[in-house]
């Protein structure tokens, strides 16, 4: 397998000039893994990809009740893994032993949103809500991406924007999560890359890619990790089990 270099704790994918807190990683998975991933995506007979109007998506082991609940089921293992324990690998701090998934309700992702973005497709600025607990791990594949984020209250600030590249992974948790949106422009170039405008940009994993200033999309495919607060077990819903 292609060589990996994990940071050694999430401390040192901080993206410092962000409100707390928001961890980039680049090259998080390899290559190979990429392919892997993405040849499963198009193939996997269920779910099916549920049509937007703006991008298509599957939802990873079901979608949420109306209720913003999760049937409790595992994530499939080729989705699963090696992310999830990679994921979990990286400690918070130094010498310390928690995750940034320790505290969540099921301390691990138990849900993944997967989007596909053709060029010029995106998404509205939006927050993820009280449905998850606060922590958002987003791997890239295929291509890379902006993401536009800006403070909820606009007097706190104009924004940021962060360069996902591909097989990169990016953390929102705490202040990023609870008190900023997030959106994706509608565009088919990213223009105006560099270190005054990237927030991330001195933790690329490869800046000369994007040096001249402006890249064309190509098609991108998200994996969103998330743990739901609320996941019920099958016989609960038909009155015989008790929740987790």
């Amino acid at each position: 397998m292609e060589d990996l270099k994990l940071p050694s704790t999430l401390q040192e994918a901080l993206i410092s000039s962000l409100p707390a807190s928001g961890y980039y990683v680049p090259n998080f998975i390899t290559p190979t893994e990429e392919e892997q991933l993405l040849r499963k995506i198009n193939t996997v007979p269920l779910p099916t990809w549920k049509h937007l109007s703006h991008r298509r998506l599957q939802a990873h082991p079901s979608p949420l009740s109306s209720s913003n609940t999760l049937l409790a089921a595992d994530l499939p293992a080729w989705l699963s893994d090696p992310v999830i324990p990679r994921l979990l690998s990286i400690p918070l701090l130094n010498d310390s032993k928690d995750n940034i998934f320790s505290n969540s309700p099921h301390g691990v992702s138990n849900h993944c949103l997967i989007n596909e973005y053709q060029p010029g497709q995106g998404i509205h600025a939006h927050e993820d809500g009280d449905a998850y607990y606060p922590v958002v791990a987003t791997i890239s594949l295929g291509s890379h991406i902006v993401l536009d984020v800006k403070p909820k209250d606009q007097a706190k600030g104009v924004g940021w924007r962060i360069l996902q590249e591909p097989r990169s992974l990016l953390i929102t948790t705490g202040e990023l999560y609870t008190d900023c949106l997030h959106g994706i422009g509608q565009i088919e170039i990213d223009e105006d890359l560099g270190a005054e405008g990237i927030a991330n940009w001195q933790l690329l994993g490869d800046q000369g890619a994007f040096s001249g200033g402006q890249v064309v999309r190509e098609t991108r495919v998200s994996l969103t990790f998330r743990d739901v607060k609320k996941a019920q077990k099958l016989g609960k819903a038909f009155g015989a089990l008790g929740s987790r």
